[in-house]
């Protein structure tokens, strides 16, 4: 009878927690939030079956882990630095033609597994891909080259494709009103650019919920609302 009654509060309490800390799918998982859930997991698990474990105990921990999760994400949303610490940052695998080899090091993947991914998500030639980056989720997204990319309607009803610059790569410059420097180097930009871009935009950095510029030089940006 007492299982049946820690099972059921269990339950409970679990069934607030996801409510509270929202919903993931398990493949979005980052290895922080698998880790936490887990750990959770345990505690609710070991409180149910051990009896010699005060029930009241294993609820304060489960409180104890509930609010680490919620305070987390919490930064993570109004932080971009806090949720690099946290989730990690997307690798660059391959670009360019060829694999970056201190990524590979970093994620500890080799060049057989990111093909592996490549030919999941329907890439089995490497010289139709542009592009492979290692999510903070753990999965590997993909940019075929602009050639190999799948012909929609658009494309069989007129020749814009044939005069259309290359697709690339995305820079995220600004995200959540944060600039990333490191983005920024990479698109081969520097502040004076961006200082003058919002000027002549008038855009606030801060009003700004991404901007972001491909190898064309294609900016995109989002107010925050």
């Amino acid at each position: 009878m007492e299982i049946i009654m820690r099972s059921i509060t269990m339950f409970i309490i679990l069934f607030l927690i996801v409510k509270i800390m929202g919903k993931k799918q398990i493949k979005n998982l980052t290895l922080y939030d698998y880790v936490l859930s887990i750990t959770i997991g345990s505690i609710a698990a070991d409180s149910i079956i051990s009896l010699d474990t005060p029930l009241q105990d294993g609820i304060l921990a489960l409180i104890i882990f509930s609010i680490i999760g919620y305070l987390s994400s919490l930064l993570s949303y109004h932080n971009h630095t806090v949720e690099e610490i946290i989730d990690g940052e997307p690798l660059v695998l391959f670009e360019n033609n060829n694999f970056n080899y201190d990524n590979l090091k970093t994620a500890k993947l080799s060049v057989a597994k990111v093909l592996e991914n490549c030919r999941l998500k329907g890439c089995f030639d490497i010289n139709e891909l542009e592009c492979a980056i290692l999510e903070p989720s753990g999965d590997i997204s993909i940019l075929l080259k602009d050639k190999s990319q799948p012909i929609t309607s658009n494309d069989l009803k007129s020749n814009i494709q044939k005069n259309s610059k290359k697709q690339s790569l995305n820079y995220l410059i600004i995200v959540d009103g944060i600039i990333n420097e490191n983005e920024l180097k990479k698109a081969k930009k520097n502040k004076s650019w961006l200082n003058k871009y919002l000027k002549e935009h008038k855009k606030k950095i801060e009003n700004i919920s991404l901007l972001s510029i491909d190898k064309n030089d294609k900016v995109t940006l989002f107010n925050r609302n």
